[in-house]
Order: C-alpha cells, then sequence, then structure tokens
C-alpha cells in the first residue's frame, strides 16, 4: 500500500493520497490539485476516487477540479446532499483499491453527514490499520459541535452525536489503530489541537481529554463550553463544497497599471498588501489592509474581508502575488481583479499618495512618554487573560471589524500582538477606519516579557 499524509500549514490541514495496485484515491484534497495528480504519476497510480469526511467549513476543497481533471469519483457521506454527481456511502460501505479495502465509518457530531473510514492493507495482515477520522477525533481533541446550527442542530445535539461516534465508532477499534485527522494545531475546527499530525488509538485514550471516562452529559457539557466565534467565512466554504468550486484556472491573475488600480480602488476595491509588517510600515496606498503571506494568510483574510469585495494585490513579486491569489482561494475568497505590477514603488512613481505606520520595538514603546498613549491587544481573550501589557485593552483580531467603534480614533494609539503578525493586520483596519495616530509594535507581546518588562495576569 502507498500512503501518504500531505500538510499544509496555513490552514493546518491534512489531506491523503492513498494506493494499490495502480490505482489510488485522494481523502480531503486542498483547492489546488497538482500536488495529487503529480505524486500518483510519480507512482503509476490512476485517481479513481476522491473521499471528503464531510463538507469542510475551514477551507474549500479541490474536489470537483480533481474529479474533472482525473475522471475520479467523489465520494460523500450520504446525508452531505452535495449537488453534484457524486457516491453517496454509508457505514459500512467499502470500496476496494488493489489489496487495500476502505471502510466507511458513519461518524456524526462535528457534522451531521461527518464521515471516518478505515483503511486496511490485505497485503500485510499483521500491520495496524489506519483511520482518517477527518474532523471527528483530532491529536488531542475532537471537532467543534457548533458549526451547523443554521441546519437546524444545536451544539448539544452535535456533541451528544459525538459521544455515541467516539464510543461505538472509534473507541471499538484495536488500540493499535493509527489515527490520521484532517486537521492540527491551529485549525479552527476544534479547541486544542495538538501539533502531532497523527497518533495511535492507544496513546489517544491516555492523552487525549475527550477519550477520558465521563458520562455523556459531561462529555455534552464539556465540549460546549467556552466555544469560540467560528470564523465568519466557515457557512461561505461549506457550502462552496456543496456545490462544488470551480477550477483553480478561472482565476487567472492580471496585471494593472497603477492608474488601474487607482481606478478600481476609487470604484470600491479594497487594496490587500501581502508584505510582512515591516515592508508595509515603510509605506504603502492609503486604506490598504496588511495580511501578510508569512502567517495565517488565508484564515485572516477570511476573517477581516467581506466575501463580495473586489481585490486588487500588492505583493514583492508575481510569485508573491500568485500565491496570495491561490491562498485566498482555499477560502473562497475569488474576486481579485489584479496585482499593481511593481508595487509601491511603481505607485510612487505614478505620483499617488503613499500612507506610512511606524513601527516600534518594545523597548521604544516602554520609553514612550506621550500623554494619551493606549495600547491595544488584538490577542484572543485567552491570550490576554494569561499576560498583557500594563494599562492594555484587548480586543480580539477577529472581533475588531465590527467593534471598530469602541477604538478613539483621535488618540495615539500602540497595537500589539504576540509578535507583529496580527497586530499589523489590526493595525491597517484602524488606519483604514480613520485612526491618525498609531503604531504597530514589532514583536509584540513575546518580545515584551524576555525584555524583562512588568506583565500583568
Amino acid at each position: 500500500m502507498y500512503f501518504k499524509q500531505f500538510y499544509l500549514n496555513c490552514l493546518a490541514h491534512a489531506s491523503y493520497l492513498i494506493g494499490s495496485g495502480g490505482e489510488a484515491v485522494v481523502v480531503d484534497p486542498q483547492r489546488d490539485v497538482d500536488i495529487y495528480i503529480d505524486e500518483a504519476a510519480r507512482n503509476t497510480l490512476n485517481i479513481r476516487y476522491v473521499i471528503e469526511t464531510h463538507l469542510h467549513a475551514d477551507f474549500v476543497s479541490g474536489h470537483h477540479e480533481l474529479a474533472e481533471r482525473t475522471g475520479a469519483v467523489i465520494v460523500f457521506g450520504a446525508r452531505a446532499n452535495a449537488e453534484f454527481d457524486h457516491l453517496a456511502v454509508s457505514d459500512g460501505d467499502e470500496l476496494c483499491l488493489g489489496d487495500v479495502v476502505l471502510r466507511a465509518l458513519e461518524t456524526p457530531g462535528h457534522t451531521p453527514e461527518s464521515m471516518s473510514w478505515l483503511v486496511i492493507d490485505g497485503s500485510s495482515p499483521g500491520r495496524p490499520w489506519r483511520v482518517l477520522t477527518g474532523d471527528t477525533l483530532f491529536i488531542g481533541d475532537v471537532g467543534r459541535p457548533d458549526l451547523v446550527g443554521s441546519k437546524g442542530y444545536t451544539p448539544e445535539m452535535m456533541a451528544g452525536m459525538m459521544y455515541d461516534s467516539l464510543h461505538g465508532r472509534i473507541l471499538v477499534l484495536p488500540d493499535e489503530t493509527e489515527i490520521w485527522p484532517a486537521h492540527g494545531a491551529g485549525s479552527a475546527c476544534g479547541k486544542n489541537l495538538s501539533k502531532e499530525t497523527s497518533s495511535t488509538l492507544a496513546v489517544q485514550r491516555v492523552m487525549n481529554w475527550a477519550l477520558q471516562p465521563m458520562s455523556r452529559e459531561d462529555f455534552v457539557r464539556a465540549l460546549t463550553t467556552d466555544l469560540a466565534e467560528p470564523p465568519k467565512y466557515f457557512p461561505m466554504d461549506a457550502e462552496i463544497n456543496r456545490r462544488g468550486a470551480r477550477s483553480l484556472a478561472d482565476l487567472a491573475l492580471r496585471h494593472l497599471t497603477p492608474a488601474e488600480g487607482h481606478a478600481l480602488i476609487a470604484g470600491g476595491a479594497i487594496v490587500l498588501d501581502v508584505r510582512d509588517a515591516t515592508s508595509f510600515g515603510r509605506g504603502h496606498i492609503p486604506g490598504s489592509i496588511n495580511i501578510g503571506l508569512g502567517g495565517q494568510y488565508a484564515s485572516w483574510a477570511g476573517q477581516v474581508l467581506a466575501a463580495d469585495v473586489r481585490i486588487v494585490l500588492v505583493a514583492d513579486s508575481r510569485e508573491g502575488a500568485d500565491e496570495g491569489v491561490t491562498r485566498l482561494a482555499r477560502v473562497g475568497l475569488e474576486n481579485v481583479d489584479g496585482w499593481i505590477e511593481e508595487g509601491i514603488q511603481a505607485w510612487d512613481d505614478a505620483g499617488f499618495d503613499i500612507a506610512f505606520t511606524p513601527q516600534w520595538t518594545v523597548a521604544e514603546l516602554h520609553g514612550c512618554t506621550e500623554p494619551g498613549l493606549r495600547i491595544l491587544d488584538v490577542r484572543t481573550e485567552n491570550e490576554f487573560r494569561g499576560g498583557h501589557l500594563p494599562f492594555a485593552s484587548n480586543i480580539p483580531l477577529h472581533e475588531l471589524p465590527r467593534r471598530l467603534s469602541e477604538v478613539d480614533r483621535t488618540a495615539p494609539l500602540a497595537v500589539v500582538c504576540e509578535g507583529g503578525y496580527r497586530s499589523s493586520i489590526a493595525a491597517s483596519l484602524l488606519e483604514r477606519a480613520g485612526c491618525t495616530t498609531l503604531v504597530n509594535v514589532t514583536g509584540g507581546t513575546s518580545a515584551w516579557a524576555r525584555a524583562g518588562f512588568p506583565v500583568v495576569t
């Protein structure tokens, strides 16, 4: 059996290619599918099936394009109600590839249609089974139960289903069964996912809180307590996956002159600057939103940008612009009108205005004596409670777009996060909203603590 995990760090997303007898299946593919086609070709495998463990909410899947390009059959759980030709499977149904059998396990809880897939290698009968658990069982956690409220399910109902799935489908497997989930640390599909991307059921029985002995009622209570607000783009992505996303080839990126970009911006397009915070601070198009490619770019873009907004990209290179477009498409943002070639330099040479965002070190912030300076910490509430700068206030970045009115836009403001990435996004949003005097704090609370400056908990 050929078995490979593909891990996409920016979305903390795991997908799989499994092959035997010259045939292969791809499980939970990312939006850009060349990696699976190329890998299958290198191993003389024909992709016969594309399996989705559920209607993913945190990314747009490439199942539709992959099926069109390879002739593969798309496979969903029967309760998914996908709006295109597919094979609907139920508990116990099997797919065969050479010596490999993939057996469907209905494991609702994260979503009603969630499936796990048992992978049995007939050529190695002594080898432990693998189970692809999708967003049902993670390493160290389980899938959140609150993403399908609009479908008539309460979090408590889904948490109860999760308990039944774990105890009726997963925990009955042999201890040596290998666990291969669809996400790792950083995904918003669970609370406390591990950085590990696979494990065994024996280890998870000990390490995973959700597999500890407890009543169904206690499990439901624990799983539904302190749930973070789901990212706003999740419902959109789930529906795109139900319909089937269009090909990435349809999203060709167009060069824009500064004059063309200026006209688009005047017509309502927003500028998405994908450079790092330092480059952005040194000069950018006024009103730009800065989400650097070096962090969780796609997730934050999905959080802070409206689904229907028109986008003009600014990047350091064509390669950076292409990467920016692909990663936006992974979360369903496809309205990119083009990118301004040569970026800020070309904009400046054309005589258009340039804006600047000062970047302060923590030492500069600590030594600042400017009257009335306020500090805004845009980390999560839990991060803030764990330790923050004295006199700082807290508005988490994912809440900032709807809470801009809470910020005094005339007072001097220093924006801080853990390291400077999220704070640069926040600073650009605040600047766009009319904050006249603000700085981004590079290094963030991590650098502040390392410097020995006081921290409040």
